[in-house]
This record gives structure tokens, C-alpha cells and sequence, in this order.
């Protein structure tokens, strides 16, 4: 039936679209479709991009100020389009992310972005965690804005906050060797453990619910009364819950699921190539160069 043929757009795992290229994605919208060229294997494909054809759209961002300035979700809205939000808000620090707004002012898109859309329809992501020396050799972490974030979250009506250790890839080292002093650090697993309880605890009572993206061994290793579980950063069962049925609710086999992905399949419409990310994160995946 068509009714269980609708996708899910996801906007984007490889770019922050929001920020960057809403003029972009609004033209592909009214094309009605989008034109996908896979990174791996450069194969391309038609993504529907219809009302007719998409159940959600998925938007990934640090910084939504373009899009709750020009209106754009109620624009989507009024064409038909249901609309979810994996919004990432970490630390204040601008070593790790020099290019994104201030903490205070991604705060209040969070707290408009709730007010506009409702809350049920975003995840905070507080992705990912990162130990690292300093240029003074000190070990440093990004958790210290943690508390603050969260008690705004709650504030918000945010119910759902997903977390990771982050990844030591081969490009990251080599995107920090001009940055003397500077060497992310990647902690031993009962270190994670102890961090990751104390931030389930710190949200329990703030009733956010504290999920983790790829962190298969971790969750593994959590004792019996830890209530912290996988997460499907794009949750089919969620957006069928808000927005009634009509997905494919199966796994996304392009993920990472043996590292513990749980997302529902999507269409990801972004590219690494035409769409640079321009908030530089010395810890960003999906960032192919090193800079």
C-alpha cells in the first residue's frame, strides 16, 4: 500500500543543512525531489521529496538560527512535511567547536524550537563526549557545561538526551597535529562507565531519559539498574507515535548496528563533497579533510 511506502529524509548525517544550505533544500523541495550521490560508491539516486512521499524530515544541526528566522519549519508545515530535530548542544568551548554559536544563543533555539514544534519532536544530542591535553598539558573533557544544558532541556519539555564516546579516527589525529600540545585522549571503558552514570544521574530527576549513539560495549557493561539504552537517533516508532503510521520501520542497514545503531532506514540527502561543513569541529566524523 502506499500508505507504508513513505520515507523518512534525513537532513543531514553528512552536513549541517540548517545552517548551511536551507536555500539548497528548499530547492530540491520544490523540484519534488533530490538528486543523492552515495560517497562510497558514487552511485546515484532519486530521493521523492514530496508530501505524498515523506512521511518525516529528520534535520540535524548546531545552529538552527537561519531556519527559525525565516520561518522555515511552519513553511514546511503548511506544505505538508512532519518535521523532527537532532539538535546538538555541547559545551561553550570554542577549542572543540569554533565556529557555533554561543552557548547561550543555541540555548534559546532550543527553547524556541520546542515552543514552535513541540518538544517530543526534538533530540538533544550532547554528542560526542571528548577527553583531551591542552596545550598546557592539562586533561581536559567537554562536560562542563553538561549540567547547565540539561537543566534548560528540562525547562523545555526535552524528555530525550543522546550521548558517545568519541571515535578516534585516523582523520581527526590528523586534523589536531598542527595544534601543539593538543591530543585527544581516549579513556579506558570503566572510566566511561562511571562518567556515563553520572550523567544518567544528574538527568534522572530532570526526567530526560539518557540514550547512546553506537556504544554497543558500553551499554554491554552498565550495571543491571542502569535504565540508559541504545538509541535511534532517527526512531521510527517516535515519529509514528507523533505523526501517525505509514513508515517501514526497519533498521538502517547503512548504520552502524553492529556498534549498536538503532535507527529506522532514511534517505540521508546531504554530501560531503558539494556541502562543507563550516563549524570546523576538531571532532567531527563526517568531515572527510583534515584542517
Amino acid at each position: 500500500m502506499a500508505s507504508q511506502t513513505k520515507i523518512v529524509i534525513s537532513a543531514s548525517r553528512r552536513t549541517d543543512i540548517p545552517a548551511f544550505y536551507l536555500k539548497w533544500f528548499m530547492a530540491q523541495l520544490d523540484r519534488g525531489c533530490f538528486k543523492v550521490t552515495n560517497p562510497y560508491n558514487r552511485h546515484v539516486s532519486i530521493v521523492p521529496a514530496t508530501p505524498e512521499k515523506v512521511h518525516t524530515i529528520v534535520f540535524w544541526s548546531k545552529n538552527f538560527n537561519v531556519f527559525l528566522k525565516n520561518d522555515i519549519g511552519e513553511k514546511l508545515q503548511d506544505r505538508g512535511y512532519n518535521l523532527f530535530f537532532n539538535f546538538s548542544i555541547n559545551s561553550a568551548a570554542p577549542l572543540l567547536e569554533p565556529h557555533v554559536p554561543p552557548l547561550s544563543v543555541r540555548l534559546d533555539q532550543l527553547e524556541n524550537l520546542s515552543r514552535r514544534f513541540g518538544a517530543q519532536a526534538i533530540h538533544w544530542r550532547f554528542d560526542p563526549i571528548c577527553f583531551y591535553t591542552d596545550g598546557s598539558g592539562n586533561l581536559c573533557d567537554n562536560l562542563q557545561d553538561f549540567a547547565c544544558i540539561a537543566d534548560k532541556a528540562s525547562q523545555t519539555g526535552i524528555e530525550r538526551c543522546i550521548t558517545s564516546f568519541m571515535d578516534l579516527y585516523p582523520k581527526i589525529r590528523r586534523r589536531t597535529t598542527s595544534k601543539p600540545g593538543f591530543e585527544f585522549y581516549d579513556p579506558p571503558l570503566e572510566h566511561k562507565i562511571a562518567d556515563i552514570l553520572e550523567l544518567e544521574n544528574r538527568l534522572e530527576p530532570l526526567n530526560i531519559r539518557l540514550y547512546t549513539c553506537c556504544e554497543k560495549e558500553l551499554i554491554a557493561a552498565l550495571p543491571p539498574e542502569s535504565r540508559i539504552s541504545p538509541s535511534a537517533c532517527i526512531p521510527g516508532d517516535l515519529l509514528e507515535s507523533i505523526y501517525g503510521g505509514g513508515l517501514i520501520l526497519k533498521r538502517d542497514a547503512g548504520q552502524r548496528i553492529k556498534r549498536g545503531c538503532q535507527c529506522t532506514v532514511s534517505s540521508d540527502i546531504g554530501s560531503y563533497d558539494l556541502h562543507p561543513c563550516y563549524h570546523n569541529c576538531l571532532f567531527c566524523y563526517a568531515n572527510p579533510k583534515a584542517s
